[in-house]
């Protein structure tokens, strides 16, 4: 493991009653990286992260920060920042009171940071989270995650229950406001699209193993959709298509993993798989 590794992951198992909510599971993160964790409800994902937290007794050898999540909590805390689903927030709080909260458990909450921010918003210090709507439950929530220095934010499922403009809206002030070479961030989510822009690597979990583990740039190297004329059918589905689904008037996409994009060019128009594509053609047969 070098020096830039922040999680590392051999072997974890976890079993609940007589189902494994990880299986073997093994993974690597870099320092300086926007990891997606995506997967399926009830593949893992949750369970993966209280085991980076030390949450949960679990089975392997895991290092975070170069820490046994198990064994030394306490100091892996003052260097991570979590936060689940944005709608967590006590509803009676007031904006003044959150902050004094964060501030009490946090040793790297900067104050003067979290005002800063809170003060390019309608947010006022003795406005309860019930007066809010929810755009301004997820400025509150930004505002004390960014004012955290935390070496690794963990995100799990943070934008649940948001419409579409808030979840962009939070994901887009995260990278710009937020974001450095120093920090890492592992987001969960089984919400694809929202995410695919700002993500550096994916990982895609499935019954608590890792089904593909890759950098997004890589990405678009080793998987290539191909639109396959209708007489290449045939041709195109001996060439070992990993997926393959009909779009109207006769057309067929095909999704291939390795195979040389020359080759597939003669069957049709050839593109790089959206993530969303991918997430679907990997997880084919979970959700029946």
């Amino acid at each position: 493991m070098n020096a830039s590794t922040v999680v590392n992951a051999r072997g974890l198992r976890k079993a609940y009653k007589n189902k494994l909510a990880l299986d073997d599971t093994r993974f690597e993160i870099a320092a300086g990286r926007i990891v997606g964790l995506i997967g399926p409800n009830g593949a893992g994902k949750t369970t993966a992260l209280k085991a980076l937290l030390g949450l949960i007794p679990f089975e392997g050898s895991l290092s975070v920060l170069g820490l046994d999540p198990r064994t030394q909590r306490d100091e892996l805390m003052r260097d991570v920042c979590f936060i689940a689903d944005v709608a967590v927030l006590p509803r009676w709080m007031k904006v003044k009171e959150a902050i004094e909260f964060v501030a009490g458990v946090h040793p790297r909450f900067d104050r003067d940071r979290c005002e800063r921010f809170l003060q390019g918003t309608q947010l006022k210090p003795n406005m309860r989270v019930r007066e809010m709507s929810k755009g301004m439950i997820v400025q509150l929530h930004l505002a004390l995650v960014m004012a955290i220095d935390a070496r690794l934010l963990v995100l799990d499922e943070p934008t649940l229950g948001l419409d579409i403009l808030y979840r962009k809206q939070f994901y887009q002030r995260l990278l710009e406001d937020y974001f450095d070479e120093q920090k890492t961030i592992i987001v969960t989510t089984h919400q694809v699209e929202e995410i695919e822009h700002i993500l550096t690597d994916v990982m895609f979990i499935r019954d608590g193993k890792i089904v593909l583990e890759s950098g997004m740039d890589e990405l678009g190297d080793r998987f290539v959709e191909v639109l396959v004329n209708g007489d290449r059918a045939e041709e195109a589905r001996g060439m070992g298509p990993i997926d393959e689904r009909a779009l109207p008037f006769g057309k067929t996409v095909m999704l291939y993993d390795g195979v040389a994009g020359d080759r597939l060019a003669a069957l049709g128009e050839t593109r790089t798989p959206g993530l969303a594509d991918l997430f679907v053609a990997t997880m084919k047969g979970t959700y029946a």
